[in-house]
């Protein structure tokens, strides 16, 4: 049986829309039927090689690193699992694939999806609130009463990041726009800075963490903002060493990511705070915690727009113009 994918088939072309086998499915995996799947900045790194060192792709490829749909088959290993379950799931790296009818995904990967969503917003959760929940809970451990300053709060990562900061019991400052100023107060923000006219630097001061999501320049000034014994968290990098050797990298590569994280890494001492660099992974037991979340209304998801499955590289491109609001999604079936 064949559907259709999305796929990058060549280095240097457009993405394009054709027919596949149906994926086969592992002992602990779950065919998925997909429902809908959303589009992230990580699509066109991927697409674009910048993680080919980590993240080495063979083509032909299928970008997708989000999905929401219903169980249609399961290996023999699976129990957590039957046929006609919604789901909701990030696949873990080197078997990413969402841009398609189908996805075999391993079972440790996926959750039921959150009761209280459609199928569109609950695709566009997993990536982002996986990346929230690593950074706040795993890494930053926020405490109840901690300030939090989060960069780009109307994006993906910040939209949900912002609330489960205030979950969290943290008061939480961040930056954007004038016009989505409103959107972020609704999701939690206390201190909203406008970076078109203001400095968050000269209007912060004492945080114990900060979510780091920018460039290099942002991130030097927000180790500023840190009081002594705060945690910055980097989810656009550099990476630091510890990431290097999560990944069994070899002695070449670890040398030159702790080249690349020195300076950072050196100024953050110098200040006494903690500086870390944040790769999300798959994990379907937090997105059962995140779904029941959601589920209680401590959560909501953030939908830009929505495109059919035959705008795929238009949705992608709209994603690379920093403009959308929360997340984009792909509708699928």
């Amino acid at each position: 049986m064949k559907a259709y994918v999305v796929e990058k088939y060549k280095k240097k072309g457009p993405l394009r829309l054709v027919e596949r086998p149906n994926p086969q499915v592992q002992s602990a995996d779950v065919l998925i039927r997909v429902h809908a799947s959303a589009v992230n900045l990580i699509d066109s790194k991927v697409r674009d090689g910048e993680f080919k060192i980590f993240l080495p792709y063979r083509l032909p490829f299928v970008l997708g690193h989000d999905v929401a749909g219903t169980v249609v088959k399961v290996g023999d290993g699976v129990s957590r699992f039957r046929g006609g379950d919604e789901i909701y799931a990030r696949p873990r790296d080197h078997r990413i694939g969402t841009f398609a009818e189908f996805i075999a995904i391993h079972q440790d990967d996926v959750a039921l999806k959150p009761r209280t969503l459609t199928m569109e917003e609950a695709s566009s959760v997993p990536l982002v609130a996986l990346t929230a929940w690593q950074a706040l809970v795993d890494v930053a451990k926020v405490k109840p009463g901690e300030k939090v300053f989060i960069q780009a709060g109307s994006g993906g990562v910040g939209t949900i990041a912002i609330q489960l900061a205030k979950h969290l019991g943290a008061t939480v400052a961040t930056t954007t726009s004038a016009k989505n100023a409103a959107l972020v107060n609704s999701l939690g923000a206390d201190v909203v800075i406008d970076y078109t006219t203001q400095d968050f630097e000269k209007v912060l001061s004492g945080y114990d963490v900060v979510l780091h999501s920018q460039d290099p320049k942002t991130l030097a000034k927000s180790l500023n903002v840190l009081k002594p014994g705060g945690r910055l968290v980097s989810i656009s990098g550099p990476p630091d060493p510890a990431f290097a050797t999560a990944l069994g990298l070899n002695a070449v590569l670890k040398l030159v990511i702790r080249l690349l994280s020195r300076s950072v890494r050196k100024r953050a001492k110098s200040l006494g705070v903690d500086y870390s660099f944040l790769f999300m992974h798959a994990d379907g037991r937090q997105l059962e915690q995140i779904a029941g979340l959601i589920d209680g209304g401590a959560i909501r998801p953030v939908v830009d727009k929505i495109f059919p499955f035959t705008q795929t590289p238009e949705a992608l491109a709209y994603v690379e113009t920093g403009r959308a609001k929360g997340k984009v999604v792909i509708k699928v079936q």
